[in-house]
């Protein structure tokens, strides 16, 4: 929906998509293949049940590329980067569950357990965008767009008044999410700072982008971590969530996103993408009336709590972005999901509420 370039914008031009099968990655994928971009995409597994959706995509055949490469392996990174003008990093670890487990508090627990997620997270967060920014210092690339999150921005940030809309100046304290136990959040804020600071050290344009709650269909027949909350809010179920701000934007928004800022040559430092928030509870309120027969959460598991002033995205605006309403957003995120029968009836236990979320 951004206001940008003809169809064959993208016409002779090449571009890097690291971790292309995602859920982001896959939308600007299809994105770039419509502009008349060549596509080379980073999988860590080329089978066909991990990459059938990006085959299948309009002019995959004669204009995507899939690479087999993993954040760690620099060399099969600048295999991929080699001969591209742009790289879009989106590959980024998303845990599906607990990173800590109450009930297992031993010492060979959290031996593992900080192992886990040294491997799972700030491994490749940090060290992985350390080898994307190289390879794309060594093919001469002209920029490199980094998706960051709304969680490198929005919690409890330093010096920063609970009054005030928060913009691209404000950032996380990552010390507070440490003690938090949050590591998505402390690999994000890590892996943002590394990725500005070692593109001014290395001479690479680097730009990031700060989603909120990226929901909307998905291009490959899987159910999400973002997918999960909503459905959890719709089919309700034992935990208790926090009467939280929730900035949401819509997939294919972002995607439009991404190419915008990779495409103004004016672009620069980060930009937030969240263009709607709303309470927990005023989205159980709003999703009850867009499903009134569908059981949803009791109002009562949410617990109270004070919410600072929420994110602006008027720097992303100014560039000509444009977005889905929230209600159109929602809408389509349900309707994927009952196609794929995720709000069908599970069987083996209560549907449960992503834990990254009470987190962040």
């Amino acid at each position: 929906m951004a206001g940008h370039g003809a169809a064959a914008a993208g016409s002779g031009r090449t571009v890097c998509v690291t971790g292309a099968g995602g859920y982001i990655s896959s939308w600007l994928v299809k994105l770039l293949l419509s502009r008349g971009y060549a596509v080379h995409g980073t999988v860590r597994d080329l089978s066909d049940r991990k990459t059938a959706h990006l085959k299948r995509l309009e002019h995959a055949s004669e204009n995507l590329k899939l690479f087999r490469a993993d954040l760690l392996d620099y060399d099969a990174m600048a295999a991929a980067v080699a001969g591209c003008q742009g790289v879009f990093h989106v590959a980024t670890p998303v845990p599906s569950g607990n990173l800590t487990d109450p009930e297992a508090m031993t010492e060979p627990f959290l031996a593992n357990q900080l192992s886990r997620i040294q491997r799972e997270m700030l491994g490749p967060a940090v060290i992985g965008t350390r080898n994307v920014l190289d390879a794309a210092l060594s093919a001469k690339v002209r920029r490199v767009i980094v998706v960051s999150s709304m969680v490198t921005i929005e919690i409890n940030p330093k010096n920063w008044p609970k009054d005030k809309i928060k913009d691209e100046n404000c950032w996380s304290d990552k010390e507070f999410c440490k003690n938090n136990e949050d590591w998505y959040s402390v690999a994000k804020i890590t892996s943002e700072e590394a990725a500005l600071e070692y593109g001014r050290q290395i001479g690479v344009d680097v730009v990031t982008i700060n989603p909120a709650l990226v929901l909307g269909p998905l291009l490959q027949p899987t159910c999400n971590t973002s997918c999960q909350f909503l459905i959890y809010f719709l089919k309700g179920g034992p935990d208790r969530m926090r009467n939280k701000l929730w900035h949401i934007v819509d997939v294919r928004d972002v995607a439009d996103a991404l190419l915008l800022i990779y495409e103004v040559p004016e672009a620069s430092g980060r930009y937030i993408c969240a263009p709607h928030f709303i309470s927990a509870r005023d989205l159980l309120s709003l999703l009850k009336n867009m499903y009134p027969d569908y059981p949803c959460i009791a109002e009562e598991s949410i617990s109270d709590m004070d919410n600072d002033a929420p994110m602006t995205s008027d720097k992303l605006k100014k560039l000509g972005w444009s977005y889905r309403s929230l209600e159109e957003t929602i809408k389509d995120t349900v309707e994927f999901c009952k196609k794929g029968g995720f709000l069908d009836d599970m069987e083996g236990g209560p549907f449960r509420f992503p834990p990254v979320y009470n987190k962040i």
